[in-house]
C-alpha cells in the first residue's frame, strides 16, 4: 500500500525553486525514517506546484513522527523560497486549452459563476491519501470531485 500527500504551492515555482526544492525533497527521503526503518519515498513536483510525497507502506510504515519530520521540511522550504505550501485558499484547475491555473477560491467561484469552469473541467483533488488512487483520481472532473459540493454549478 502507498501513501501520498499532495502540498499545492500558493504560486508556481520558477525553475530556480523548482531545483533547488527538488534537490532539498530528494535528500530527504533518502534519509527519511520512521522509527529508525528507512521509508520507501519519493518526492516530485508536478506542474511547477505542487509537491508530492508518496511512501511504499509494504517497506515500513508511516508514523506520526515520520509525517512531522516531513512537514518540518516542507515548513523550511516555505521559508528559504518565500512560497506557501499550506494555503488551502488556492485552487487549481486546467483551463480549456489544458493548461493548468491557479486562482483563489474566491475567483473560483466567480470562474464557476460565469461558466467558465463547467462540470467538465478538470480540477486537482489534493486531499488523496492512497499512492495507488494517486494516478487516476488526482486529476478529475469537477462534477466528479469535492469542487462541486464547494462550489455550485
Amino acid at each position: 500500500m502507498k501513501k501520498v500527500w499532495i502540498y499545492q504551492a500558493n504560486r508556481f515555482f520558477t525553475l530556480a525553486e523548482e531545483a533547488q526544492a527538488l534537490s532539498v525533497l530528494q535528500q530527504f527521503v533518502q534519509s527519511w525514517t520512521a522509527h529508525g526503518d528507512q521509508l520507501a519515498g519519493t518526492a516530485k513536483i508536478y506542474h511547477h506546484l505542487f509537491i508530492v510525497l508518496e511512501v511504499d507502506e509494504s517497506v515500513a510504515n508511516v508514523t506520526g513522527c515520520s509525517v512531522d519530520k516531513s512537514v518540518h521540511l516542507l515548513k523550511r522550504l516555505e521559508q528559504e523560497l518565500n512560497i506557501g505550501l499550506f494555503d488551502r485558499l488556492m485552487v487549481a484547475y486546467r483551463d480549456a486549452a489544458g493548461t493548468v491555473q491557479l486562482v483563489s477560491r474566491s475567483n473560483f467561484a466567480q470562474l464557476v459563476k460565469d461558466g467558465q469552469v463547467s462540470s467538465d473541467t478538470i480540477v486537482f483533488n489534493n486531499l488523496l491519501a492512497s499512492g495507488e488512487a494517486f494516478p487516476t483520481q488526482w486529476e478529475l472532473p469537477f462534477k466528479e470531485s469535492w469542487h462541486a459540493q464547494a462550489f455550485v454549478i
